[in-house]
């Protein structure tokens, strides 16, 4: 199994893990219901319950439905809880909080059905209500799930007068009637902040839906009256009071019965217009209940009957509609006019319709959405003649001169209508139009654009009319239907637009069965596939795997060519790219654009030759600055992709001339303009038009110049890729021939730029010299490679330049690759063995890169690029059967500084190295001269780790592996070395798996002397060849302490007269001189008090130098040293004199050693008496010469 086909699968496993197939968990959630009373003291636990059942029941959010076979058990369970009247308040609450989740998963009005309603739970109902307090907001769960199974109960049907008892309260008045006690209860809560609100508007609207409360009716309206007038809209608590009545008489609308409502219904529309809540502007809430409200008091007075003229599709079934029976099926209508009707249309509903079309062109989308289905609820009781009217007016609203927000509520009104057969077809013909330019509805504001949910809900309303309406009815309109929504699906920039519009699509194909070549476009660029922008411009190559794939990068080629394959898209493809996408304000859109055409233009040369080419060149002169740059975009790559014909029919070239001479190329838009110009000059090049020996030529060479000098990489890069092709086109004489006067005059210009004092500038020019062609590079090879390789050096000049080494060095293997390897030949021309020998040393050099600076080790990328280099260049030795250049000296030098990488500090790094490594270890051909290449095929076998997908960037996996190589003497200096920086770093995981594997190895590893013997030369010789360079002897002193501690080193402190400790104490020495670093100091302090194990003169040594310590300029140092001594009196023997021992320990520890140096000084002379060791004399100042 390839990696792709491995990455596939562990998606789609990831994907299908998203899906349940049923409510696995039940038995877990209701174990976890169970121990409610026996945790609900120990809050851990609860805390913990409580996280898991959230956990399970919130998957099903998506699939709400699958609970629904052990809803009733699970609400029984938490229902016999709460009943139980010996259970404690705290596991009430938590059963209602679980009661909770679940109707916030499956939905109250499912829930609520399966609540117990008998007469006996009245009473404790209200009881349980009675206890709560509206502003314990610990415990709304209990309230909210408590009105919600009131609105139950309270329905139960018997008359509520005969439920009411004689019975007196404690303070001696006789109770509330039952039907006071609800009403004044659910009263209470509609003012609430919370979510008991919302089930204290649904209980009372259900309420009074009864016969016998319908008394009591116009006193909860006067009520409601009244708080609607009491209300401030600015006041916060009035607003939530407000938004409380506005609910329950929505929902009472909704509920109740017209005949009843009726009467009340112009008091009501009164006082909600007189309120203009429309124009609160701050709370979108209230503006969304109050048009709410109004469509609901609209339908109360209306008559409740289904309009004789809507059109009704006859057939709704797929398989009908895909076969032939479609064609058969009628259109059925209720009826074919209003004649028999009879309307009773108040004077009120054109304030309501006019109220609910203000209501589309809010600022909030769930206004425009609740205004949208009430103008369709209001529609379909309304006559033709009137539905008609309100249609004009929704297509009134679009118009340039309405917002984004009443196009989009337009269309959702269109939807709306269409959905519920209220837009006859015989207007059609006017919609269709509009919807099809909403799909492209897209205003710029800056550098922004807003129009994304309008072109959304355009989408939504093609999918709805393909719903709704017959086949045959909309057969006029498909072709531009079609096309609208492929280049919807196609071109859109945003995500939530495209997958609207190929779902939109596929119903349409589904529905309709008309769309050309519906079938084979859903099941190429299906929803799935629409999701990534780069690709929707592309044709994917495995098209049955798309869906899976998460990088979509891999892929070719276009989705638009496969589109475009069909001629009924093809041009409208085009035509829309051209005008629409080339002048978008996003730029990587007009990028993807131009590239469409690009791959569009084999499938309509005619068309791109005789329409598209024109176009785009009198787009290059447009003042829009966007169209401006996709047209020069995309004429470039139109003209790369036609034959070659008569160029001054195609392409002007005085137009580049005229755009480079104006002012295109300056202010905020002159970066765009010269990488759109860079580009159409690498295209243009590569069309091989006849402008050899044009003046234009030295204008392009200019351009591709200044490119190289800007400091935007993304012009640079532009200006590179143009030049290669530019030289192979322009530079040639008729016979293939290099001009011999611009080869010099660019090489010559360009390598005085690599010693440039800015740094992008020598980027420019070494990458243009690395992509230089060979013919421009004949005759000039040696003169380039020294360049670069001078380049590649650190010097005072160029320190900080790192990305400048890195791109020489990235220039000299393109070079190698450009000119190829011949090693006799001559070294202006290719390869040579000299020219080999002075690259492979640059390289080599390059490998020691250490370079830092406030970035951090920025020499790292220069490693990086050399190791690479080294491989490319070692491969092409190896596979031009010229191996025999692979020296065995050149061949350990590669494994060794590549090993070296492989253990050091950087992730990044290591995994880089340790691919290369892995590479060249089984390079077919194989590499000549590897060392120890049997030992090492064992410890890095080639098909395990492949198989593994082995991490060489991850410390626990490479360390084990390659601290094994210290058994090898070729390798045993890199690698530890290597290692030592990273057991010295300061990453935890670093350190732990590199200490560990080092420790591991000399603890198991190494079991001869001559072993560690070996071991400690290197580990001396390390030390001793990087004396003074921080990078290396900081974690070299640390590593060694880090051995000591270990007992790695007990060999040395067992031999008496060992040179190992003098030569470390040597080192250490010469390491601390003059050393103004706090670091490294401390970290000697740790090696001189190993070196304490030692006796003779390393001791007394050590110990002179800790008493130098305890007097050193910096606190800290003084700090540390006594403290390290203390540690060492205390864990070795024989320091000192028995005698003495109690007076050093003394001083050491009780003497504040950060006070100033003057003060501790008597202290520590006192200590070097009592160590026996002499005290240290300043140096005596040379004398003044006259």
């Amino acid at each position: 199994m390839t990696g792709n086909e491995e990455h596939v699968a562990e998606t789609a496993k990831k994907v299908s893990h998203q899906m349940h197939e049923a409510f696995k968990e039940s038995s877990e959630v209701k174990g976890i219901i169970e121990t409610i009373p026996n945790i609900y003291k120990d809050q851990i636990a609860v805390e913990l319950a409580m996280e898991r059942f959230l956990f399970i029941i919130d998957q099903y959010q998506e699939q709400p439905h699958l609970l629904d076979p052990h809803l009733e058990n699970l609400l029984k369970q938490l229902l016999d809880i709460v009943k139980d009247v010996a259970v404690v308040a705290p596991v009430k609450a938590l059963a209602f909080r679980m009661l909770y989740l679940i109707t916030k998963t499956r939905g109250y009005k499912v829930v609520v059905r399966l609540l117990p309603h008998e007469v006996a739970d009245l009473e404790p109902v209200l009881a349980m209500l009675a206890e709560q307090s509206p502003s314990d907001h610990q415990n709304w769960e209990v309230r909210y799930m408590l009105l919600l199974w009131l609105s139950m109960v309270s329905m139960i049907p018997f008359d509520m007068n005969r439920l009411d008892s004689n019975l007196r309260q404690n303070d001696g008045q006789r109770r509330l009637p039952i039907m006071e006690r609800i009403i004044q209860t659910a009263q209470s809560y509609v003012s609430s902040t919370d979510k008991s609100q919302d089930a204290a508007a649904y209980t009372l609207s259900r309420f009074f839906t009864r016969p016998d409360v319908q008394k009591k009716l116009p006193e909860f309206l006067d009520w409601c009256i009244v708080k609607m007038k009491d209300s401030s809209k600015s006041d916060l608590k009035s607003v939530t009071t407000l938004s409380g009545v506005l609910k329950t008489l929505a929902l009472l609308m909704k509920y109740g019965k017209r005949d009843d409502l009726v009467q009340f219904g112009p008091t009501l529309l009164e006082h909600l217009s007189d309120m203009n809540l429309q124009d609160v502007k701050s709370n979108g809430i209230l503006r969304k209940l109050a048009v709410k409200l109004m469509q609901r008091i609209g339908l109360i007075f209306l008559k409740a009957k289904v309009a004789s003229w809507r059109y009704q599709r006859g057939s709704r079934l797929l398989t009908v509609s895909l076969s032939t029976l479609a064609q058969e099926s009628a259109t059925v209508a209720m009826g074919t006019g209003d004649e028999d009707e009879d309307y009773d249309i108040p004077d009120e509903m054109e304030e309501i319709i006019e109220f609910l079309l203000n209501g589309l062109k809010d600022r909030d989308t769930v206004v425009r959405w609740s205004a949208a289905k009430g103008i369709g609820r209001v529609t379909g009781r309304l006559p033709k003649e009137l539905a008609d009217d309100v249609l004009d007016s929704i297509m009134a609203l679009f118009t340039i001169s309405e917002s984004d927000a009443g196009w989009h509520g337009g269309c959702l009104a269109l939807a709306e209508l269409g959905r519920r057969g209220l837009l006859v077809p015989a207007r059609l013909p006017d919609v269709v139009p509009v919807v099809i330019k909403t799909l492209g509805y897209d205003e710029k504001r800056g550098n922004f654009s807003i129009g994304s949910h309008v072109r959304d809900a355009a989408c939504y309303v093609c999918w709805a009319f393909a719903r709704a309406y017959d086949p045959q009815e909309m057969l006029p309109h498909v072709q531009p239907v079609a096309s609208a929504l492929v280049k919807a699906f196609l071109f859109d920039r945003e995500v939530n637009v495209r997958r609207a519009a190929a779902a939109a699509f596929q119903e349409n194909v589904g529905r309709q069965g008309q769309f050309p070549h519906g079938i084979d476009i859903v099941t190429t660029c299906d929803y799935f596939a629409v999701g990534n922008r780069n690709t929707c411009f592309k044709e994917l190559r495995h098209l049955n795997i798309y869906h899976r794939i998460v990088d979509v990068n891999l892929f070719l080629y276009f989705f638009s060519v496969f589109i475009g394959g069909f001629s009924e898209y093809c041009h409208s493809l085009i035509d829309h790219l051209v005008e629409i996408k080339l002048a978008h304000w996003d730029i990587e859109i007009r990028s993807l654009a131009a590239d469409a055409l690009h791959r569009l233009t084999p499938l309509a040369s005619d068309h791109m030759r005789q329409k598209i080419l024109p176009r785009t060149i009198e787009l290059c002169t447009s003042i829009d600055q966007s169209q401006r740059h996709g047209a020069l975009l995309a004429t470039g790559d139109i003209e790369h992709h036609l034959e070659r014909e008569a160029a001054s029919s195609r392409f002007n070239s005085h137009l580049l001339r005229e755009q480079l001479q104006g002012n295109a190329l300056r202010g905020a838009s002159g970066d765009l303009m010269r990488r759109a110009l860079c580009s159409l000059v690498r295209n243009l090049s590569e069309s091989k038009l006849p402008y050899h020996g044009d003046s234009i030529i030295d204008v392009w060479q200019n351009l591709i110049d200044k490119g190289l000098n800007d400091k935007d990489v993304d012009v640079q890069s532009a200006a590179v890729d143009a030049l290669p092709s530019f030289c192979s086109e322009f530079y040639v004489d008729s016979s293939g021939h290099t001009l011999p006067a611009p080869q010099v005059a660019v090489v010559s210009k360009y390598i005085p730029c690599l010693e440039h004092r800015s740094e992008p500038i020598r980027i420019g020019h070494t990458q243009a010299l690395g992509s230089l062609p060979g013919s421009m590079l004949k005759g000039q090879l040696s003169k380039v490679l020294k360049a670069l390789i001078f380049a590649t050096k650190t010097t005072k000049e160029n320190t900080k330049m790192a990305a400048a080494r890195t791109e020489a060095i990235r220039a000299i293997s393109r070079v190698s690759r450009t000119v190829g390897i011949q090693p006799n030949g001559c070294d202006d021309d290719v390869m040579t063995v000299a020219n080999l020998d002075r690259v492979y040393a640059a390289l080599f050099e390059a490998m020691n890169d250490y370079t830092l600076d406030s970035r951090g080790d920025i020499g790292a990328a220069v490693r990086e690029a050399s190791m690479s280099a080294l491989y490319e260049l070692t491969s092409m030795l190896a596979t031009s059967q010229n191996e025999s250049l692979i020296t065995p000296l050149r061949a350990e030098r590669i494994f060794c500084l590549v090993v070296q990488q492989c253990c050091e500090k950087i992730d990044r790094t290591r995994a880089h190295m340790g691919e290369i490594f892995f590479e060249l270890l089984y390079h077919r051909p194989s590499i000549p001269h590897i060392p120890h290449k049997e030992e090492l095929e064992v410890i890095f076998p080639r098909a395990q780790l492949r198989e593994e997908c082995f991490n060489w960037g991850s410390p626990g996996s490479t360390f084990p592996l390659f601290s094994r190589l210290l058994s090898l003497s070729s390798y045993t200096y890199h690698v530890l070395l290597g290692m030592t920086v990273s057991v010295g770093g300061l990453t935890e995981s670093l350190v732990k798996f590199s200490g560990s594997s080092l420790r591991s190895f000399l603890n198991d590893q190494v079991k001869t002397d001559e072993e560690i013997e070996r071991f400690g030369e290197m580990l001396l010789k390390i030390f001793e060849d990087n004396q003074k360079q921080e990078r290396v002897s900081l974690p070299m002193l640390k590593l060694i302490d880090s051995l000591f501690s270990g007992g790695c080193l007990d060999y040395f402190t067992e031999k008496e007269g060992h040179p190992f400790p003098v030569k470390l104490l040597t080192l250490c020495k010469t390491e601390v001189t003059k050393c103004g670093d706090v670091h490294r100091i401390l970290a000697s302090v740790d090696v001189f008090c190993d070196l304490l194990q030692f006796g003779g003169v390393v001791r007394s040594k050590s110990i002179t130098h800790l008493m130098l310590f305890l007097c050193h300029r910096f606190p800290i140092v003084r700090k540390t040293s006594a403290s390290k001594l203390y540690e060492c009196m205390v864990t070795y023997d024989g320091l000192a004199s028995d005698e003495n021992l109690d007076e050093i320990m003394t001083i050491l520890s009780e003497t504040q050693w950060d006070e100033p140096v003057a003060d501790v000084k008597p202290l520590r002379n006192k200590l070097c008496d009592l160590f026996d060791v002499p005290q240290p004399q300043p140096k005596a100042q040379p004398k003044a010469t006259k």
